[in-house]
């Protein structure tokens, strides 16, 4: 599946502007891991952005999501390989991750939030967030309280958290026209 079959997937079942946003988010992450750890970057940066695909229709519903996702996905002609990593991300279904676009994509899910909340916090400003600034914030249970730092920490698996935020920076940075950031 090519980018642009996925983005138009992606907008048939996601209508919510923040999904699509945080898909974005999450998309350019799994990118930037894959390139840095040798992996297939586009197919990383496909699951990234179909990761959430059930959002709307599970309304929540934190037992079908994933499971749901992976249904579409299957139905609309997405490799079985692609659906699984899909219905698996679910980490309040599934917990045992040991592959390396598992783990990238529980760290990714999760610290899009935290980055682009430190962007906010920077006015909308990207280029202004560091892996320092990041770091920061990360210790501040209280920034962006919805993001789920257990799950940034499994990226160690991979590399150090480090790098891995400024991947995270770098890629948000190349498509933060279509996250709202300058």
């Amino acid at each position: 599946m090519e980018r642009d079959e996925a983005l138009a997937l992606l907008r048939r079942y996601v209508a919510s502007p923040s999904h699509i946003v945080h898909s974005h988010a999450t998309a350019a992450i799994m990118k930037k891991v894959a390139e840095h750890l040798g992996e297939d970057a586009p197919t990383w940066e496909i699951i990234g952005l179909l990761h959430d695909i059930d959002y709307d229709l599970v309304g929540g519903d934190m037992d079908r999501h994933g499971i749901e996702g992976a249904r579409i996905l299957v139905e609309n002609g997405v490799s079985e390989e692609i659906a699984e990593i899909v219905r698996r991300h679910n980490h309040m279904l599934t917990s045992d991750y040991e592959r390396p676009v598992e783990i990238a994509l529980q760290a990714a899910d999760s610290v899009s939030g935290l980055i682009i909340a430190c962007a906010l916090v920077k006015g909308g400003a990207i280029g202004e967030v560091t892996p320092r600034t990041v770091k920061k914030k990360f210790k501040e249970k209280s920034f962006a309280a919805g993001c789920e730092r257990q799950r940034i920490r499994m990226i160690e698996a991979l590399m150090e958290t480090e790098t891995f935020y400024r991947l995270a920076i770098d890629g948000l940075t190349e498509v933060r026209g279509e996250l709202d950031l300058a």
